[in-house]
């Protein structure tokens, strides 16, 4: 199964702590920009490589959080968009569709009139209560609220969000791992390394990543891992501020 991509000045690190987001986190948005990837997947067995651009626009309003992803002899494996509104909480989903190899694009879509979180040909919905993210939008609220409590940074460190897919919600909660120093296209960045990791029994994705201070804590690495061991891992390339 295609994997949805997506897609610290670095703090001396203390005990273990648990940072939970509030109902009413504080955020601060990372500038808009164009990160560029190369990419490296195995999916049904093969081992790919290719080019994943992710596009980040926000102001004082609105968001928009889009990926584009492609193999080499595949072309592209991947098109996911989310967007809507911003507030005091940080972002306010309204859609979220995403188009995998081969499949036929879903959307999700955020009703807050109704308050329903509306799936695909939207037969299937689920009370909307507040605070939910999508699978794009959760790494920039993620972002965005690590940068407003960079202070609070230490291993252990928990992120907990309401995440909404193609049919259903799940809860994910970031990890903060610990300080790494990794080589990149960019040369070698100091880091902190977050993970999303699922309970062991559940067919759920593992997502790592990690975070650069010195680049507005823009995601320089990024692995998503399926449990059937298929991944996308994401590297970065470029940064084009917008």
């Amino acid at each position: 199964m295609l994997l949805s991509l997506l897609f610290l000045s670095l703090l001396a690190f203390g005990p273990a702590a648990a940072v939970a987001a509030p109902a009413a986190a504080t955020v601060n948005m990372p500038p808009s920009a164009q990160l560029n990837y190369s990419i490296q997947a195995r999916q049904s067995g093969i081992t790919l490589s290719g080019r994943a651009r992710v596009l980040w626009q926000v102001d004082a309003r609105k968001y928009l959080a889009s990926t584009e992803t492609s193999a080499m002899l595949l072309g592209k494996i991947l098109d996911e968009r989310s967007e809507g509104a911003v507030d005091s909480r940080g972002l306010v989903p309204f859609a979220y569709t995403e188009k995998r190899f081969r499949k036929e694009a879903s959307t999700t879509s955020f009703d807050r009139n109704a308050r329903l979180i509306r799936f695909g040909d939207a037969q299937h919905t689920q009370a909307l209560r507040g605070g939910e993210q999508d699978r794009a939008s959760a790494i920039w609220q993620l972002i965005s609220i690590v940068r407003a409590e960079r202070k609070a940074i230490k291993p252990g460190a928990t992120w907990r969000f309401v995440v909404a897919g193609q049919r259903d919600t799940d809860p994910w909660t970031f990890t903060v791992r610990a300080k790494q120093r990794i080589s990149t296209a960019l040369g070698e960045l100091e880091t902190v390394h977050i993970v999303r990791a699922p309970p062991e029994d559940a067919k759920e994705r593992r997502l790592d990543i990690w975070l650069a201070p010195s680049l507005e804590w823009y995601p320089v690495r990024l692995r998503f891992e399926d449990s059937n061991g298929e991944f996308i891992e994401q590297f970065i390339e470029g940064i084009e501020k917008k």
